[in-house]
């Protein structure tokens, strides 16, 4: 029997704007990846998903 894949959620609620902890995470992770990527990043964080699970979406989604 095949294993399902498991569903990411959100581990937060939904939120208009970034927290300052949040805004400093991305400031320096803005070196290392594109511009679609981070603005990916930031919708899902938004949307209440946390730094790591965003940034694993992006990757999948957008990559670099």
């Amino acid at each position: 029997m095949p294993k399902k894949a498991k569903v990411m959620k959100p581990l937060n609620k939904p939120r208009k704007n970034l927290s300052p902890l949040q805004k400093s995470l991305m400031k320096a992770h803005k070196a290392h990846h594109s511009a679609k990527h981070m603005t990916q990043m930031r919708k899902d964080m938004k949307a209440g998903y946390c730094f790591e699970q965003s940034h694993k979406r992006a990757m999948k989604s957008v990559g670099k």
